[in-house]
């Protein structure tokens, strides 16, 4: 166990008595007592390359360590460095010509413990990562407060993590893989907090990052992700400091039962839980509403705006090098195989149903809401794939090819229209995309009811959408089978046609027409009927190579 004196480090300020902790400190793990900082190493005159070496690695390790407000300690020999803080420390041993042998991470009255993670970080010298997670330490104790306060909100972030991970436990099994739990699972694919690198849990993955990475073998392509880590705040939260689920098996609802939180079993802290995002999330204004009944904390900070304009610009950020204006609604997309796009994106007005706002994090108190707020995440970030499938960094349109021409038009909550010239008479076009969750979409393809069909049912699209989640692709997917009836047309005679395409032309109660099935036809989508004209492989195959060759869904 780390010695109790380190929990008043960072209370005493005077040089003589943090070196004495300190020492006392180091006594205690074996290792020789270092009252020397770096700028004494440097005073020692570095004339070999293994110094130099080292030197520089003690030097960076400083500059770091200063920036986010801890203290470094490095023992006489220079091959020892310790990171302080008043509830953890970060002890680094080198080799003399400066290699990281080995890292280790102590937390308040916890024995140290090996990270491998810190350990590959600084071998590689990516000093950047290694700050980051120095910081993220120092912010998991940012809670109002003494030391003993400090801890307890530590004691509730591990009692959190104990319970989110017996909730991962509920839908796994032994032949479950990455993708399923990702996108199934009650708390998606959760990846427990190991040395300095906190909690995370992946919740969602599109179609394309799962056909990359079964293309890129070796490497790993890592979908949405959040952070789980406490944050202090104002007001006092009661937070759990044990864990509340005591048995691991699902009940009825298949969801596991809590504990009531007594006041044996938590405490009134000026804290709160978190999920924390890498890059803000554009979130439509009712689904952050949906989060904060169920969390019963409002969302600080927030800055609403159209939905569709945080989207796109969003989706510039990730995918442009360069910063492009946001205020482009007009987009050019290229795929293989097919004409040019060009996606109106029309950004809707201020009405309330149709804003939203980048979210960087979620507040919360409670294990229990934690599965439900993944499910209204996974549900937001799926609507936003197909939204931002529709943008690119190209807004003008540099050679004169064909242009195929689109405007994407939102609904209120996750619907949208795309609105298309039929390829044949050239009348107003639409297919109606409504995601009922992110696992279930509905589409309706309405035409003029004077326009010949376009060979693609409503059940089709709606296959097209699931499976790669892009709206070009599933336009190219139409206008494909919209063109194999024009070509059979032409080479047939009309009297010949079979009885039973007639019969499966529909008509709608606004007497607009829906086309019918045409899904064997389309070399994309695997459907789910046994008379398809092509293999699954074949297909499967294909729609790896034009997806992973499009720059438009590219990252």
């Amino acid at each position: 166990m780390a010695p109790a004196c380190l929990s008043c480090i960072s209370s005493l300020f005077q040089p003589e008595l943090l070196r004495e902790i300190v020492r006392k400190h180091c006594s205690s793990m074996s290792v020789p007592p270092f009252p020397q900082l770096i700028p004494h190493l440097e005073n020692r005159g570095g004339v070999s390359c293994h110094a130099k070496s080292m030197f520089s690695v003690m030097n960076m390790l400083e500059l770091l360590s200063r920036q986010k407000g801890l203290t470094v300690h490095v023992s006489p020999s220079g091959t020892a460095c310790y990171i302080t803080s008043m509830m953890f420390y970060v002890e680094i041993q080198l080799e003399k010509d400066g290699d990281v042998m080995d890292v280790k991470l102590a937390h308040f009255e916890e024995a140290p413990v090996v990270c491998d993670d810190l350990v590959q970080l600084l071998r590689m010298k990516n000093y950047d990562a290694f700050g980051k997670i120095l910081e993220d330490l120092s912010n998991m104790y940012q809670i109002p407060g003494n030391s003993e306060m400090k801890a307890k909100g530590y004691l509730a972030l591990q009692a959190l993590e104990k319970d989110l991970y017996s909730m991962s436990l509920l839908d796994r099994t032994q032949d479950l893989n990455r993708v399923t739990e990702v996108l199934n699972g009650k708390v998606g694919h959760l990846v427990p907090r190991i040395g300095g690198t906190p909690m995370n849990i992946e919740f969602y993955i599109s179609p394309y990052q799962v056909l990359e990475a079964e293309l890129s073998h070796g490497s790993q392509v890592c979908g949405t992700k959040t952070v789980v880590t406490i944050e202090g705040t104002d007001t006092l939260h009661k937070l759990p400091l044990s864990p509340l689920i005591v048995d691991p098996q699902a009940g009825e609802d298949s969801n596991p039962a809590f504990l009531q939180l007594t006041d044996e079993l938590s405490m009134d802290l000026p804290a709160l839980f978190v999920l924390k995002f890498h890059q803000p999330i554009p979130m439509s204004s009712s689904s952050i509403e949906e989060i904060q009944r169920l969390t019963g904390i409002q969302i600080s900070g927030l800055k609403l705006a159209p939905l569709y304009e945080l989207i796109v610009q969003s989706t510039l950020k990730e995918k442009c090098s360069e910063d492009l204006s946001t205020n482009k609604s007009c987009f050019y997309v290229s795929l293989p195989d097919c004409p040019k796009h060009c996606y109106f994106i029309n950004k809707g007005s201020e009405k309330s149903d149709l804003t939203g706002a980048l979210v960087s994090k979620i507040p919360f108190t409670h294990p229990k809401c934690v599965p439900g707020v993944i499910e209204i995440l996974r549900h937001q970030v799926a609507y936003n794939t197909l939204i931002s499938s529709c943008v690119s960094e190209k807004h003008i349109n540099d050679d004169d090819s064909e242009l195929l021409y689109f405007e994407v038009v939102p609904h209120k909550n996750t619907s949208f229209s795309v609105f298309f010239l039929h390829p044949v008479n050239e009348n107003l076009a639409c297919v109606v995309i409504d995601l009922i969750t992110s696992r279930e979409v509905q589409c309706h393809l309405y035409l003029n009811p004077q326009d010949p069909i376009l060979n693609s049912s409503d059940d089709f699209i709606a296959r097209a959408v699931k499976r790669c989640m892009s709206v070009p692709v599933v336009m190219r997917a139409v206008f494909r089978n919209a063109a194999k009836v024009k070509a059979d047309s032409e080479t047939q005679d009309m009297d010949m046609e079979q009885p039973e395409a007639q019969s499966e032309q529909t008509t709608d109660s606004n007497n607009l027409k829906e086309s019918p099935s045409g899904a064997g036809q389309q070399d994309w989508v695997v459907t789910d009927k046994p008379d398809n004209t092509n293999s699954t492989e074949e297909n499967l195959s294909t729609a790896k190579l034009e997806t992973l060759g499009d720059n438009i869904e590219k990252k």
